[in-house]
């Protein structure tokens, strides 16, 4: 087949190409193995997609491969599954999948392409073998103008995307079977399985991808990708949580004082972190803490205006737990055959549930029951359930049972507790179709760890726990992780701990925030009248700027405002491509020497004309979006760590 841009020359794929590769039972089958075309089907899904169905029979008649192909209107992308059918009568051993495999003509794409890795940030020459934060790689050659953008779809640790590794090939799919984390999935006799999808986007004519990154990407991922985000009627505009600096010393006092000045200030959201719980995994209410329950206080929050949120760790029980106690068979074993926490080496507060076991319905059933007794509308779930974020041992992942029944063995629990995880929130949005899903970067399994998966399962992340209280080294870190993870990712997918309220330059961490979802954390009682009025300013005029742009659905790079770092300015916009009404944009000064800089924005409609305002309403610029691209305004920042918000919006 012939794969290359509707326009312009493509000079990096030979003919034919292997097309995909996997083993079954140790024996590779590839599409350079004979096969023999059975039917072709046309397809679609529920996102616009149609294509087909390509369904083969191997020569040695024990497999039968379905190749799914899905096409997306005005979009560049080429989406990609396979359903692998055992035919044998006996079990099979899946393993090593490549759904994608491209080889390259030689030499200049191997020695001159730009890699462009990590979320396509992060640019690299040479053979590179992608990991667990590889959702999406770029490969772009400069001096040809062309590229093509690999997103992979897989859970977690199990993507597998590797560029001229071994060879001159492009590959992404699964984790093969000498990989930390390697993918095995045993298939019964008669019995499927369907591969995660992965997506490609191959391009010419572009001095650099930006407009690949911008435009292309976060259209497909948004329209037509199925991520939960695009589903929610509405989105936060500007959450609370309780975790800093109170960790888990809350009580109904503290809760209730904290919620009537988070309202004072205009929070919408409002969400009580660890430190509610009796324990960690029966999930009764400490009533030390809480001699009334929680459902005075959720009401008292819901009566200010705000929706209700509840942090539980989703795979976690203490060894004195009723549950742990009744059913030690539920948990994680270790490779000694022990009880374990993947959380935490040596944790002995926590052990980790299995949700290859009865693990699943119990805590399902704990959740749908908190979420109606509560009205709860947003739960951040918590804590490893396959690795750690914080472990060195790839050892110390998974579970080596081989009696639990949600898998064979610890390489099959690696894939199918992901999978069984993704499963539960979708049980938990067709009970509450409304609920906002917060799966934390320890529940994924990796320091800042996001990818396309989870997002089509749940619609935030808690990113990160940076020091919330340090002034401009807080707002560098959440713009800097902003600006690395989006626009691969949707930017209010990214919930970036933990700015706090009281910090003394409070205004600039909502600034900065205003990039992400905004969220604040610390001890809103401690600002003043004015201080909580000012906060209150900034809230509606983010909820109002969502209501006019939907800005909470897009984000873009801000032309020539690179990556946040010391002594640069930076910048994002958060512009909606599709209406081109206008949006946001944030400009930032942080050290650098120069006080003033020219300001141009993309991707609004050349002909309109558009008032560029400050918070206040004052109009700073009247231009076309034809001007904002090519003159634009020139922003003045006189403070050397300082920033500002601006509306674009067409008149």
């Amino acid at each position: 087949t012939l794969y290359k841009p509707v326009n312009g020359d493509f000079n990096y794929f030979l003919q034919p190409n292997t097309d995909f590769q996997f083993e079954v039972n140790d024996i590779a089958y590839s599409g350079k193995s004979n096969w023999s075309l059975t039917d072709i089907q046309p397809i679609s899904d529920s996102k616009e997609g149609n294509g087909a169905a390509v369904k083969l029979i191997s020569q040695d008649k024990k497999i039968e491969l379905t190749l799914k192909y899905l096409l997306y209107p005005n979009s560049p992308a080429i989406r990609k599954s396979l359903i692998v059918k055992n035919l044998t009568d006996q079990t099979a051993k899946l393993e090593s999948v490549d759904v994608e495999k491209f080889e390259v003509v030689g030499y200049y794409p191997v020695t001159f392409s730009w890699i462009y890795h990590d979320y396509g940030r992060r640019r690299y020459i040479g053979p590179y073998e992608g990991g667990k934060q590889d959702a999406l790689i770029i490969v772009h050659n400069m001096n040809w103008e062309q590229g093509i953008v690999i997103g992979n779809e897989a859970t977690g640790v199990m993507k597998h995307t590797s560029v001229f590794w071994e060879a001159p090939e492009i590959c992404v799919g699964l984790t093969h079977k000498n990989a930390l984390y390697p993918f095995r999935k045993w298939i019964e006799k008669g019995e499927s399985f369907e591969t995660p999808q992965v997506f490609t986007m191959v391009y010419s004519n572009q001095k650099i991808p930006d407009e690949i990154l911008n435009i292309s990407v976060p259209d497909f991922v948004r329209n037509h990708m199925g991520i939960r985000l695009s589903d929610l009627k509405t989105k936060p505009t500007f959450v609370y949580n309780t975790w800093e600096p109170f960790l888990v010393n809350i009580n109904e006092k503290l809760i209730m004082e904290l919620a009537k000045a988070a309202a004072d200030a205009g929070m919408k959201e409002f969400i009580i972190d660890d430190g509610w719980q009796d324990n960690y995994g029966d999930w009764g209410i400490d009533k030390k803490k809480f001699p009334n329950g929680l459902k005075p206080v959720f009401d008292y929050i819901k009566s200010l205006g705000m929706k209700p949120g509840l942090w539980v760790s989703i795979g976690s029980a203490s060894p004195t737990s009723k549950i742990f106690q009744a059913h030690p068979e539920w948990f994680v074993l270790d490779k000694n055959g022990k009880p374990t926490s993947l959380q935490q080496a040596n944790d002995k507060e926590r052990f980790t549930a299995c949700f290859g076991t009865g693990w699943y319905d119990y805590i399902k059933n704990i959740l749908l029951k908190l979420s109606v007794d509560f009205g709860l509308e947003y739960m951040k779930l918590d804590f490893a359930v396959v690795t750690s974020a914080y472990t060195y041992d790839h050892t110390e992942s998974g579970c080596y049972s081989s009696i639990h029944p949600g898998h064979k063995d610890h390489n099959e629990s690696l894939f199918t507790n992901y999978e069984r995880l993704w499963q539960l929130f979708d049980e938990l949005h067709a009970a509450m179709p409304d609920l906002f899903i917060d799966c934390t970067f320890e529940t994924m399994g990796g320091t800042q760890l996001i990818d396309y998966a989870m997002l089509r399962h749940a619609e935030g992340n808690w990113l990160s726990n940076f020091e919330g209280a340090v002034g401009e080294k807080t707002d560098i870190r959440i713009r800097n992780m902003a600006w690395w993870r989006s626009p691969a990712i949707p930017a209010t997918a990214l919930v970036i701990g933990n700015p706090q309220m009281q910090d003394k330059d409070w205004e600039m961490h909502i600034k900065s925030i205003a990039g992400a979802l905004p969220i604040m954390l610390g001890d809103p009682r401690k600002l003043s009248e004015t201080d909580l009025k000012k906060y209150r300013g900034y809230a509606d005029w983010l909820q109002l700027m969502e209501k006019k742009y939907d800005i909470m659905s897009f984000r873009q790079d801000l032309p020539g405002f690179g990556e946040p770092a010391e002594g640069m300015w930076d910048g994002f916009q958060r512009i909606n491509t599709e209406t081109k009404d206008g949006g946001i944009i944030g400009i930032f000064r942080h050290g650098a020497v120069e006080k003033k800089r020219l300001v141009t924005v993309n991707w609004l409609d050349a002909g309109k004309t558009y008032q560029v305002k400050l918070m206040n309403g004052e109009v700073a610029a009247t231009l076309t979006g034809s001007e904002l691209k090519t003159k634009g305004f020139v922003a003045n920042l006189e403070e050397r760590y300082s920033g500002d918000l601006f509306e674009i919006s067409s008149r």
